[in-house]
């Protein structure tokens, strides 16, 4: 095997094998310090800043190694990029074949079962989607995958694909009579069989929380995991260490049990009644929370009025089970439909109850639904548990995860107290490349009229711009406001989120070259646009979690309780991360310069805004917009 300095070197195989490749010390630097992890089956954690080049940095010890490794990605696109264009380009290094397999989550492969069931009940709402379903048969005969990415004839946020896909309550598993054929059990069959497999974090959580269960295994063992994006792991793991119940499979299992008593049971009317009582209550439910959309903590005695809702349900649910217990033997689905029942209710009851110690018991409310939750209050000691129990290297990556230089916030959210830590610098001069902008005069960030003055304050760097520009907002309604005043203000053409999906903006901004894109969280991360379409990044405000959210209020009284200041510890870290994420979206690429806007007064202002700019790349600083423009007309 070649070594590292032969394959990174500057007349190295990278070099010889891809045009326009750069050596880069902080790239081999990185990959000899995963190249040690995986000798040592150690843990690992590697922050690479932006343009190291970090996914080769692991993918070569990975082939080196030659170990079995899964490959966690936090995004879909990044599996694809993966899996599609970096990896092919590896591989072609290497002379030992290697199985590489691409593993996505049930919800992206279609269920024949369903198909076939919607196709002969005919009760879908539209004729967009009875047209669509059409359009998903014709597709099903052709399809050897079933990866529901491969049909761009129907868009991958219609409802219709909720009705062809499976969940873990609905699946019939051995008992389909599509089990054989089926495109969910065929992936995971051919990732058992994997060298490297790609799979996202959430996909590897889901197998997590079914092992913590006692179900079996479904991402095959392996000697070595990398976890790139690994930033969003604390989150991802305390989701799928929780206990959650969503209205929605109430209301899924009410349809089913009714859809499938009709198939098999018709003379059990009494289960379709309930099951039609179960729906109505259930939307009442929802009703009963009231029309504002919220997070809030669950309370220790509910309102009368959702207490009605909850005991309507609790009633309806018993009597339902016991119709389906009756009607369980006569038809697998009917089955099914029984077991849900009995852990729905099991569920419905303790989300429903009193909070356990140590948990966050919380509910939130969409337009038409409700979720219902626990989650733990820290889900260090479960996860430190899970790595001791699968003894193979551990490697996390990402270019956000240190606070002022030190990793302890990602440490601690995940008890990796013993693991290495490399933290690699980015290739880019930031002070050529970039200008740092934080405007005079603006109003506290709280002030009623903020938004509408950061935006006058912000039309002369757009101008000098010439649009190129990313407006990342805090909150949503701020986003909105913006682009409703945008619109009479500059000629550029504005893309809003939520217009259409995230990919097509992102295409769309770098087609019109002089756009003006707003957006919020899901833009702050996950978005590379390089060259001279993207020259200007604007943030409305320091990044602060909401204060009303449950589970923070839970983290911070904890914290008070161990005599932890939980701004300094806890608050104002995880805002310097997300800072940084949105940071990282200006400079992509050795050629790109641009200007950094940090609207927030707080900024210069308060005591802690030092270490939202120690932890921010090199560059330089003004507050002077005459600065900015000098910076534009000087490219």
């Amino acid at each position: 095997m070649p070594s590292l300095q032969e394959i990174f070197g500057a007349s190295g195989l990278l070099s010889n094998a891809i045009n326009g490749f750069t050596p880069r010390e902080s790239q081999q630097h990185m990959a000899e310090a995963v190249e040690r992890a995986l000798d040592l089956n150690a843990e690992l954690i590697v922050e690479a800043g932006t343009g190291t080049g970090k996914t080769f940095g692991y993918l070569v010890p990975i082939f080196i190694s030659q170990k079995k490794t899964i490959i966690s990605t936090g995004t879909k696109n990044l599996q694809d990029q993966l899996f599609f264009k970096d990896i092919p380009l590896i591989t072609k290094l290497f002379p030992t074949p290697r199985k590489i397999v691409l593993l996505k989550g049930r919800a992206n492969y279609l269920c024949q079962y369903r198909l076939k069931k919607n196709l002969e009940e005919g009760r879908l709402a539209s004729r967009q989607l009875v047209s669509q379903l059409h359009i998903i048969e014709e597709w099903s005969t052709a399809t050897d995958k079933g990866d529901i990415a491969e049909l761009n004839a129907v868009p991958e946020d219609s409802t219709i694909w909720r009705e062809v896909t499976s969940t873990p309550d609905n699946c019939l598993n051995q008992d389909c009579e599509f089990y054989k054929s089926c495109f969910v059990v065929k992936a995971r069959a051919d990732a058992m069989n994997a060298d490297i497999l790609v799979v996202n974090h959430h996909l590897f959580f889901a197998d997590i929380a079914l092992q913590e269960s006692g179900f079996g295994e479904l991402l095959p063992g392996t000697e070595a995991v990398i976890f790139d994006e690994a930033h969003h792991i604390p989150e991802i793991a305390s989701q799928f260490f929780s206990q959650i119940l969503s209205s929605r499979q109430l209301l899924e299992l009410a349809r089913d049990a009714e859809s499938e008593s009709l198939k098999d049971a018709k003379d059990m009317q009494d289960i379709r009644d309930h099951a039609e009582e179960l729906e109505k209550s259930v939307h009442d439910m929802r009703a009963a929370f009231g029309l504002e959309l919220r997070r809030a903590p669950w309370p220790d005695t509910p309102d009368a009025l959702i207490q009605n809702k909850i005991d309507d349900i609790k009633l309806i649910l018993k009597a339902l089970e016991t119709q389906l217990k009756e009607a369980a033997k006569r038809s697998k689905a009917l089955e099914n439909c029984w077991k849900r029942c009995v852990d729905l209710i099991a569920k419905f009851y303790t989300l429903t109850d009193k909070t356990p110690e140590n948990m966050v018991h919380w509910f939130e409310t969409h337009l038409q639904s409700f979720t219902l939750q626990h989650t733990p209050m820290i889900v260090a000691d479960v996860f430190k548990a899970h790595l001791k129990n699968h003894k193979r290297a551990w490697i996390f990556t990402s270019a956000t995860l240190t606070v002022k230089n030190s990793f302890g916030l990602f440490v601690d959210a995940l008890g990796l107290d013993s693991a290495l830590q490399c933290q690699v610098k980015s290739p880019f001069d930031y002070q050529k490349q970039a200008l740092l902008y934080v405007p005079r005069a603006l109003p506290d960030a709280k002030a009623a009229h903020y938004t509408q003055q950061l935006i006058e304050a912000m039309i002369p760097v757009i101008d000098a711009s010439c649009g190129k520009t990313f407006l990342l907002f805090t909150s949503y309604r701020a986003m909105e406001l913006a682009a409703d005043i945008l619109k009479t203000r500059i000629s550029y053409p504005i893309l809003l989120q939520g217009t259409m999906p995230k990919r097509e903006l992102i295409e769309q901004f770098k087609q019109f070259g002089n756009a003006v894109l707003l957006g919020t969280s899901s833009f702050w991360y996950g978005v590379d646009v390089r060259g001279d379409a993207l020259t200007c990044v604007i943030i409305d405000k320091l990044p602060f979690a909401s204060p009303d959210d449950p589970i923070l209020q839970a983290r911070i009284r904890m914290l008070r309780k161990q005599g932890i200041d939980p701004f300094l510890n806890y608050q104002l870290p995880h805002a310097v991360l997300t800072l940084k994420q949105g940071a990282g979206r200006l400079i992509r690429d050795m050629e790109d310069r641009g200007v950094l806007v940090i609207c927030d007064p707080r900024m210069v202002g308060a005591r802690y805004g030092e270490t939202f700019l120690q932890s921010l790349p090199n560059m330089k600083r003004t507050r002077d917009l005459n600065k900015v423009i000098e910076f534009f007309l000087n490219k």
